[in-house]
């Protein structure tokens, strides 16, 4: 499996292909991919480090396509990286997961090992099969505040204190990339 990375916006891009890691940071010829590479690098799922973490005023735009017959997709913000390599849950300061089959749109945090309550409200839901979307995270200095399509749909206080160790951005379920930054 390889893993082919790219630096856009300030998330360094990672895509994982197959079961075998085989890490390609080093490869100068990956930092500004033409076309054909981009899209190798957003295949689901997808794993992308932000550049200095999260800090109030900073984004995280996420563009994409619903598959045709969708069941759901998570779009992630974790910490420590590096607790991957030794098995231990990181913390995950912020799971978006768009469940078509009641149409929620759920988020939670998991912090010291532990998931908090799930929030479920939203005024609509916003996604639709086989239908382009874009959501915007914004940090701000109590909560993230969350778009989608340009229409703000919900805030979600932080429960991960320290936003300098969120340097962590996972998507995966049934959708595909078109753009993130």
């Amino acid at each position: 499996m390889a893993v082919q990375a790219a630096e856009k916006d300030g998330i360094v891009l990672k895509a994982v292909e197959e079961e075998h890691l085989n890490d390609s940071l080093g490869n100068p010829g990956l930092i500004s991919p033409d076309k054909e590479d981009l899209s190798r690098l957003l295949t689901v799922p997808f794993s992308g480090r932000i550049r200095g973490g999260m800090r109030p005023g900073k984004k995280i735009i996420v563009m994409g396509i619903v598959d045709l017959e969708p069941d759901s997709f998570d779009v992630s913000l974790t910490c420590g990286r590096e607790s991957d390599k030794e098995g231990l849950p990181q913390d995950v300061a912020l799971k978006l997961t768009a469940r078509f089959s009641d149409r929620q749109f759920l988020r939670s945090a998991r912090v010291s090992g532990k998931w908090t309550e799930v929030e479920a409200s939203t005024v609509y839901f916003p996604f639709i099969p086989d239908q382009p979307f874009r959501i915007e995270i914004h940090c701000e200095h109590q909560r993230f505040r969350i778009f989608v399509d340009g229409h703000q749909l919900f805030d979600f206080y932080h429960k991960v204190k320290s936003l300098p160790c969120i340097d962590t951005v996972r998507i995966q379920g049934d959708l595909h990339i078109t753009k993130l930054g």
